[in-house]
């Protein structure tokens, strides 16, 4: 029997990697708050590396701040096959959403280092800065400029709310390296990863085989009415910003159930202003967010979204101004890395369903240069983006032992 065939993850290893990754920026409640580019995602970051650095792995940072960590092969003129996810969080993040990708990834790179097993191609760790977006709009951009998806000079300019560059913290924190973003290959990619939502839980599976992604687009919202004193303005002739916008973010949550029952439709972010007690809001900012895994019908969400907005405004006599800042078409993983998946899933033993991905993920960028799917594991509830996030053990060691083998079999 082939020696690799017999290879098995330290799940307690991965688990407590995780847990210590997660002490840094805790949250109030359990979680993690690791935003883009701060402090607390230097201080993650720098531990990565010396996790990496003790078995022997050549680090390499991107000027885009990806994190590259590669054991070499036997033959290291082959483009290496990467894993990996993200290491920043939300506000008010979980401890296994993105962390797990970067640390399902290098506890298989020390069970082959503990084993002495050599592929014949490189391996690497990624780990993708913002790829959350909360701090710097649009989420996965670093990803997205490696694609080809950005520009670079674009998403070094991104700004977060108090004025900082995506570019300038980069340089701040020490995490804009000299290797130019997109020039160095990848053979495939693999992302293991929760799944963040019900689907596997309900369904009782431990692996989600995941075959594509869905299509996104998110809009920047304003709506302008005028100023006016609560008290002494009479209802009639009112140009109330934020009841028109009410009426919106309403309609947003019915688009989307007509849709259903994969089409999903958030409004995520949101300020008033003057946001004063006794004064009718002149404006209202908020984002929204629509997803579909069909391309056709995510186009007619989009339709009837700007259609409608139309139609609101125009009811209660306020402006608005619709700025669509990112679109992502559905996607389609590769073949081979899909059989890869599947096929390391079957020789385990462990139940697995194929999936679409709901959520956004660097692998969806990254597909589109490079042969790429993902590994899902089951979350508790499918919360995420909460610190209340939780994953079992048990699971978390399954998914990671199914990116190992897949690992082994497109690395050869």
């Amino acid at each position: 029997m082939n020696k690799t065939s017999q290879l098995r993850v330290n799940g307690q290893r991965l688990w407590d990697s995780i847990m210590a990754i997660g002490e840094i920026g805790p949250g109030q409640h359990g979680g993690s708050c690791r935003l883009a580019l701060t402090d607390e995602d230097r201080e993650g970051r720098d531990l990565f590396i010396q996790w990496c650095e003790q078995i022997g792995c050549s680090i390499r940072v991107d000027d885009m701040g990806n994190i590259f960590a590669r054991r070499d092969g036997r033959n290291n003129e082959l483009a290496p096959i990467v894993a990996g996810s993200h290491l920043d969080t939300q506000p008010h993040g979980g401890k296994f959403d993105g962390i797990y990708g970067v640390l399902a990834a290098l506890e298989a790179i020390r069970t082959l280092h503990e084993n002495d097993v050599t592929t014949e191609a490189p391996l690497e760790v990624v780990v993708w800065t913002n790829e959350e977006g909360s701090r710097f709009a649009p989420a996965m951009i670093a990803s997205g400029v490696y694609a080809g998806l950005f520009e670079k000079d674009y998403a070094w300019a991104r700004s977060d709310s108090d004025g900082n560059t995506l570019g300038d913290e980069l340089k701040r924190i020490g995490y804009m390296g000299d290797l130019v973003c997109g020039d160095n290959p990848i053979g495939a990619l693999l992302e293991a990863h929760i799944e963040q939502g019900p689907i596997l839980e309900a369904d009782q599976h431990q692996i989600g085989v995941v075959v594509g992604g869905q299509g996104q687009r998110w809009y920047d919202v304003i709506i302008k009415g005028q100023d006016s004193h609560a008290g002494s303005t009479p209802m009639p002739g009112r140009r109330d910003a934020l009841v028109a916008s009410a009426e919106i973010i309403s309609m947003v949550q019915t688009l989307a159930l007509e849709f259903s029952p994969y089409a999903v439709g958030t409004v995520g972010e949101m300020s008033v202003m003057p946001n004063s007690r006794n004064t009718i809001p002149g404006e209202v900012f908020f984002s929204v967010d629509i997803r579909n895994p069909d391309e056709d019908t995510l186009a007619e969400m989009a339709l009837r979204f700007r259609s409608q907005v139309d139609s609101i405004v125009a009811k209660h006599a306020v402006g608005s101004v619709v700025d669509e800042i990112w679109e992502k078409p559905p996607v389609k993983f590769d073949r081979d890395c899909i059989a890869a998946v599947a096929d390391a899933t079957v020789a385990l033993g462990y139940s697995h369903q194929e999936m679409v991905s709901g959520a956004g993920h660097d692998a969806c960028q990254v597909c589109l240069v490079a042969p790429t799917s993902m590994i899902f594991v089951p979350c508790a509830g499918g919360l995420s983006h909460n610190e209340q996030e939780s994953a079992e053990a048990e699971d978390l060691e399954a998914g990671c032992n199914v990116l190992l083998h897949a690992m082994l079999k497109l690395a050869g």
